[in-house]
């Protein structure tokens, strides 16, 4: 049965006999044809009908013309096609079959297809005045028509279009319904998001303000409202949630919004008069709108009612929501289906109680589900079949992003910058099923490398387009041979997204299941591992550097993440180890290389290769060096040195021969300080080559020893210097002094000399703290860096920040350190529980930057240009204060165990003793023979085996006269045959105590 109202119409539509129409109260008629109606639209100039697949359109009575036409069937080339849904717009009509093919029928009653869209199967269509919309069932909106206010969405400069145009900008957001308005357009996606566009004059947008849009824009007023259903009218619209709240916006002079109002809204606002009345369905006509509760069985109206189309009997505007005063028979006999509103005239459709409910002809996209999956893995449908879902469902972005939404507790509704909407167990298990099967999966890989991933959008429009990059990792992980080429694709893709988007992808990825995270993070570290394994192989296919670098930037966004969440995912998850691979690698082709220049029998083809596949090398580790996460400390150092030998060149001529005589220190013991400083001034120094330290009056040549000593004894005369630049804290740790603000050049010198110091792999004596690292790598220090220089002050800040408020009161303190506001007026600011923290964060940053921000500034500008290879930046702050203090660590055993001999074996007596004798002695002795030994007392970065220990055992005369020498360049320990223990006890204490000079250099 079909109910309708408003202006006057040929009696029945011509759908049955004048005298078969029943007429009711307020002048609502009703009718019921033979053949029942399916779907039905009205326009401005049509109403349309289908029945029995068959569509029929009357003209409607206007300006021109003050009858109705007669119903009129559609003109057909193919009298066999059947159709399931019809639209009417401004001047025409756009119709759909079951095949999905869309049709449209301009002023004439010809129906012809529409271009554009020929091998599409379309779902849904909607129609405004001049333009059209079409909705496929891979997720693709397809436009045409008018755009002259924007409301094809294809940006601004796009003309107008008479054929079906891809919205690309919607492209990856899987859409429920589509709307079109007088002259704009809306969407919804499967999560309730809306978006809008089109003409804004009366702010039909629902943005706040009435600027057209010419691209699909989201209306964030309505995000997490659970948005099921959109309507637009002629330049109002209206929205339905889930559990029944109607929001209206834009043109209310006719009282369409029902905010019992005649002004406009720019937002969306709760239709109050309905609240709690469980709106089922809402529909806009041009200037008015209608509602159904399908509880109470009532349909209410509001707006223009001039023509009767509110059906209240009333020929007036009503700004109010007031029920259509329907025939009691339509409760009772019928069930209610379809609500549709025109210009002048409003419809109700029923279907008998006991007949078929006609199946809705808003279908939604196709998603992947795990009922979807069973019939595959089962093989209940035919591999044709089969094969055409997953070519749909795996080459559109929208169908992926639609699939596995939570929607327990309807989260999925609550989608949003940070929360994806995904049920991660769902996806876990559903692949799993997919990896599965052999056949399957293959297909699914194919489609996904050829079609899905070439055509991901870098720039979407919601943030459900999203979904994706967390759904295929968990998809490629699985894969064996094909996982290469998808993880690298996937990573250009997440590489192009635009900034956005990127943000957001990051935060859903801190907020992934631990299993989840850590398994993308697998992902492309294992890629990265591989990539770099071939290349130490011997695999040096250009592609192979861009590849890496895609993978490398992707971990580094992961790692980020990693390192702002909390989470068991750690460093060494992202270690590669294979860069010792190709370390070694470079450091062979080198070897060879150099072979190469003293072999006469050799091509300068042969050399030229060599050389090129070094440089290969080289530029593979200028792009490690980028990404230190990637690294080891061990990695990094030899990355380091590797740079380093490239930027001195490996094979130095004359000329550099000669230049590299100015690094040639000569010193004395007894003004150390003096002399250095009057070295560096002159400006000779070459800060790229290695120092070379001449001690003045001692014998000795400089293999790396001596210069070792040079920076341990130079630290100390640092920190004896009269001018006070540093200060020794309580607990031996080092610091600029901050009253020091005008000795720029000696903060400028101490930089210069730590800086060499890294560059000529040497330690230094002064122990500053991780902050100091943590600002030379542009990192923030905080409260835990001052409770390491300072824990008295930090456990009374901690203190304050854990005091309640009375105790606050009785502080008394402001915003001051010292005597220095820590911000204008700070002063006359009082500390409170409300701004402590404030307060605490700022006391860190006078303490590590503002007080001393003079000082470091010129100790940083020393350290870069005494260190002048750059690459000391991919230091994580902790190894760069190992590099320079040596390692905290002393693992006494491990230069036991990694000790070597000459001229004696572990068995021998001479060497029992001077173990048992090492092993006595105190942890201050132990450091003191190091020094001894190695000219530092530092350990070296990575244990004792980095710098094993060799003993050679002298045969001279009268051994026990003798005292042990060192060869500190070599490390080598001689020891005298000593006739006993404590002979050798003795001797080695006399020398690490009172032997200032080394013994063989």
């Amino acid at each position: 049965m079909l109910c309708y109202w408003g202006a006057q119409v040929r009696e029945g539509f011509g759908l049955s006999q004048p005298d078969k129409v029943k007429n009711g109260k307020c002048g609502i008629r009703s009718v019921c044809p033979k053949s029942a109606v399916q779907d039905m639209s009205a326009g401005r100039s049509f109403v349309g009908f289908i029945r029995n697949g068959k569509p029929s359109v009357l003209r409607l009575r206007g300006e021109d013309c003050d009858h109705d036409g007669k119903l009129e069937q559609l003109q057909l080339k193919k009298d066999r096609i059947r159709f399931r849904s019809i639209v009417c717009g401004g001047a025409g009509a756009v119709l759909l079959d079951y095949g999905g093919k869309v049709f449209f029928m301009d002023k004439s009653t010809v129906c012809r297809p529409l271009k554009g869209l020929e091998n599409r199967q379309v779902i849904q269509i909607a129609c405004g005045d001049q333009h059209s919309m079409a909705l496929t069932k891979d997720g693709q909106l397809f436009v045409w028509g008018d755009n002259t206010h924007g409301q094809l969405g294809l940006e601004k400069e796009q003309p107008s279009s008479l054929t079906a145009q891809p919205v690309k900008s919607l492209c990856g957001i899987p859409l429920a319904q589509i709307s079109a308005g007088g002259d704009h357009s809306f969407v919804l996606s499967l999560s309730g998001v809306v978006f809008g566009w089109g003409k804004n004059s009366a702010g039909q947008l629902g943005l706040g303000d009435t600027t057209d849009r010419h691209v699909p824009t989201v209306v964030n007023s309505l995000n997490r409202k659970k948005t099921v259903s959109i309507s637009c009218g002629g330049e109002h619209t209206a929205t339905l949630s889930k559990g029944g709240t109607v929001f209206t916006f834009g043109s209310g002079g006719f009282g369409q919004l029902g905010h019992n109002s005649f002004e406009d809204e720019h937002h969306p606002r709760v239709v109050a008069e309905l609240w709690g009345s469980k709106v089922s369905q809402v529909t806009c006509g041009r200037r008015h709108t209608l509602v159904s509760v399908e509880s109470s069985k009532l349909i209410y109206s509001f707006g223009c009612g001039m023509q009767g189309q509110l059906g209240n009997g009333e020929m007036t505007k009503q700004s109010v929501p007031f029920p259509v005063d329907l025939s009691t028979e339509c409760g009772h006999k019928y069930t209610f289906e379809k609500l549709i509103a025109g210009e002048n005239h409003s419809f109700a459709l029923f279907f008998k109680k006991l007949e078929s409910k006609p199946k809705s002809n808003r279908r939604g996209v196709l998603t992947l589900n795990e009922k979807m999956i069973d019939r595959w893995v089962s093989g209940s449908d035919k591999w044709p079949t089969i094969k055409k879902e997953i070519n749909t469902v795996f080459s559109s972005a929208a169908s992926l992003n639609g699939s596995f939404l939570k929607t327990s507790c309807d989260e999925h509704y609550q989608t949003s910058v940070e929360h994806c909407g995904l049920d991660f167990d769902l996806v876990k298990t559903s692949f799993a099923k997919l990896l599965e099967n052999k056949g399957l999966i293959s297909e699914v890989v194919k489609v996904v490398q050829q079609k899905l991933l070439p055509d991901l959008n870098p720039n979407p429009a919601g943030v459900e387009a999203l979904r994706l990059y967390l759904l295929l990792p968990e998809l490629i992980r699985g894969l064996q041979k094909q996982r290469p080429e998808l993880t690298e694709a996937l990573a250009s893709k997440i590489l192009q997204l635009n900034l956005d988007a990127h943000k957001v992808l990051v935060t859903y990825w801190s907020k992934l299941p631990n299993d989840w995270l850590k398994g993308l993070v697998k992902l492309f570290q294992k890629e990265c591992a591989e990539l770099i394994g071939q290349i130490s192989r011997g695999e040096t296919e250009h592609d192979f550097t861009r590849r890496l670098q895609n993978f490398l930037q992707v971990l580094q966004m992961l790692y980020k993440v990693c390192c702002t969440t909390h989470n068991d995912i750690t460093n060494s998850d992202f270690i590669i180890h294979e860069i010792n691979d190709l370390l070694d690698t470079l450091q062979a082709t080198i070897a060879t290389l150099q072979e190469m220049f003293i072999s006469f029998w050799l091509t300068e083809e042969d050399l030229y290769d060599m050389e090129k596949l070094r440089d290969y090398y080289i530029g593979i580790i200028d792009i490690l060096v980028k990404f230190p996460f990637a690294a080891d400390t061990v990695s990094k150092r030899r990355m380091f040195c590797c740079l380093q030998d490239e930027s001195r060149g490996s094979f130095p001529d004359q000329e550099m021969f000669m230049f590299n005589v100015n690094n040639v220190l000569r010193v004395n013991r007894d003004s150390l300080l003096t002399d250095t400083l009057k070295y560096l001034k002159q400006k000779k120094y070459s800060f790229l080559n290695l120092l070379e330290v001449v001690f003045i009056g001692e014998n000795g040549i400089d293999g790396r020893g001596l210069s070792a000593e040079f920076f341990s004894v130079l630290s100390k005369s640092l920190l004896k210097w009269e001018k006070k630049v540093l200060e020794v804290h309580e607990n031996s740790l080092v610091w600029f002094n901050p009253d020091r603000t005008q000795c720029n050049k000696d903060f400028y010198y101490i930089g210069v000399i730590c800086g060499m110091a890294l560059y000529n792999h040497h330690c230094v004596n002064i122990d500053f703290p991780l902050a100091l690292f943590k600002k030379l790598l542009q990192l923030s220090p905080t409260l835990k860096d001052l409770e390491e220089l300072s824990p008295v002050e930090a456990r009374s800040l901690k203190s304050l920040l854990e005091e309640d408020e009375d105790v606050m009161d009785i502080l008394f303190l402001d915003f001051t350190v010292k005597g220095q506001e820590l911000i204008p007026n700070g002063g006359q600011i009082p500390v409170t529980k409300v701004n402590r923290q404030k307060y605490v964060d700022l006391y860190v940053d006078f303490v590590f930057n503002k007080s001393v921000k003079n000082q470091f500034k010129h100790f940083s500008r020393g350290f870069s240009e005494g260190c002048p290879l750059a690459t000391w930046s991919m230091f994580h702050p902790e190894e760069l204060q190992e590099l320079l203090h040596g390692s905290p660590k002393y693992e006494w055993l491990e230069l036991h165990q990694s000790a070597s001999y000459e001229r004696c074996s572990v068995s021998d007596e001479l060497i029992k003793n001077f173990w048992t004798v090492f092993f006595e002695f105190s942890e201050e002795n132990k450091k003191k023979f190091l020094m001894f030994l190695y000219g530092t007392d530092r350990a070296p970065v990575g244990g004792f085996s980095k710098r094993p220990l060799k003993i050679c055992q002298s045969d001279g005369p009268d051994p026990d006269h003798r005292l042990p020498e060192a060869q500190t360049c070599f490390g080598k320990l001689i020891l005298p045959t000593y006739s006993s223990i404590n002979t050798l006890r003795n001797k080695l204490v006399h020398a690490i105590h009172f032997c200032e000079v080394f013994g063989r250099g």
